[in-house]
């Protein structure tokens, strides 16, 4: 229908719609988040998550990721984060679960790596704090190599683990039971 009002009404009217409230901000901004997830071609699922992110540097500024880690995705050729990069390091960063599907080469051993060492937040000497399972040794060797690079610098020790029997000679025969 057709609505009628007087010139003072419209300036009022004009007046109102111009202060943005809490409300609309929230959802231009998800108005936003939903193109650029749109645009990259992420597909997510659940409740109150966390925004993608566009650049490595937000993950400094945002989340305050160590700066040699940062300095380290630089100096192995990453400057724009995948879009499973993207989504997957903001969720895990948040402690979230996440089960997340990506091709063959999308950057998804990245995607994991830089949340656990950023969590970990400096080396302990504690025994292991973190365990990596993987199906394959070829795959195990990949995520080995990746979190060599990455923490370079950062004073973490990463080990690779494939036979008990060398892991006993490697940390001791005592290690199954401390750690």
């Amino acid at each position: 229908g057709i609505k009628w009002m007087s010139s003072l009404e419209a300036k009022f009217e004009d007046a109102k719609d111009k202060k943005p409230t809490a409300e609309k901000l929230e959802r231009l901004r998800r108005e936003k988040v939903n193109r650029f997830r749109h645009q990259h071609r992420i597909s997510i699922q659940g409740t109150d998550l966390p925004d993608p992110i566009a650049t490595f540097e937000q993950l400094q500024e945002e989340y305050k990721v160590h700066p040699k880690i940062l300095e380290n995705i630089q100096a192995a050729g990453f400057h724009v984060p995948t879009a499973i990069q993207m989504q997957a390091i903001p969720v895990m960063l948040h402690g979230r679960e996440l089960l997340a599907s990506a091709p063959t080469g999308s950057g998804k051993t990245l995607a994991f790596c830089i949340p656990l060492l950023t969590h970990l937040k400096q080396p302990r000497n504690k025994g292991f704090r973190a365990l990596i399972i993987s199906p394959t040794r070829e795959l195990a060797s990949q995520t080995h190599r990746e979190l060599v690079k990455l923490a370079e610098g950062t004073g973490f020790r990463i080990h690779m683990i494939h036979k008990a029997a060398e892991a006993a000679k490697k940390f001791g025969p005592k290690s199954s039971k401390k750690f």
